[in-house]
């Protein structure tokens, strides 16, 4: 699909359809990325539109010298911080967010995870903006450390450190708070 979406993408009178076909390849990816990073579905929804927008600006200017999907990534990871950072600034939110995570967790009728996963979610949750970032991109895309370099586009060594200091929290977190 990537291949195919590259080629449209050369062609200046097919951006409309490899718009499309960006769209509904990498809709439901990108929204779980983004959702693993903010309070809510709602908030999801908004920055992966945000995303969307971004990418449609920016379609003409995409060269292919990184894959697709990790451009996508990196304007949806950036939308998703400067998304947590505007509501950080809005509603003075503090780095304990724990009351407030739990609230939105359990309240969300898109999330069905059970308390341990909830768990999992709160010390995510509780991560500095990058911390959390790494962690999902790692644990849960599974990215290699140098596709994430290109997407939050830091060096290997800092992700690395990054996101091992990420799973000590996360486990410090899951350790002390049964």
């Amino acid at each position: 699909m990537e291949d195919e979406i590259q080629l449209l993408l050369q062609d200046k009178a097919k951006h409309h359809q490899a718009f499309d076909k960006i769209v509904k390849a990498y809709s439901e990816r990108l929204y779980w990325h983004i959702r693993r990073m903010v309070h809510s579905h709602d908030d999801a929804d908004d920055v992966l539109q945000n995303t969307y927008i971004k990418v449609w600006r920016n379609i003409a200017s995409y060269r292919g010298d990184s894959k697709l999907y990790t451009w996508l990534y990196r304007i949806a990871t950036n939308e998703a911080l400067n998304h947590i950072r505007q509501q950080k600034r809005l509603y003075k939110v503090g780095d304990d967010v724990d009351a407030e995570n739990q609230a939105s967790l359990s309240g969300d009728a898109y999330f069905d995870g059970e308390a341990a996963e909830a768990k999992l979610h709160l010390a995510i949750q509780g991560l500095p903006d990058k911390q959390r970032a790494v962690f999902n991109l790692k644990y849960f895309e599974e990215m290699k450390y140098e596709e994430m370099s290109e997407v939050l586009e830091t060096s290997v060594g800092a992700l690395k450190a990054s996101y091992h200091h990420a799973v000590q929290k996360v486990k410090y977190y899951l350790e002390n708070n049964e």
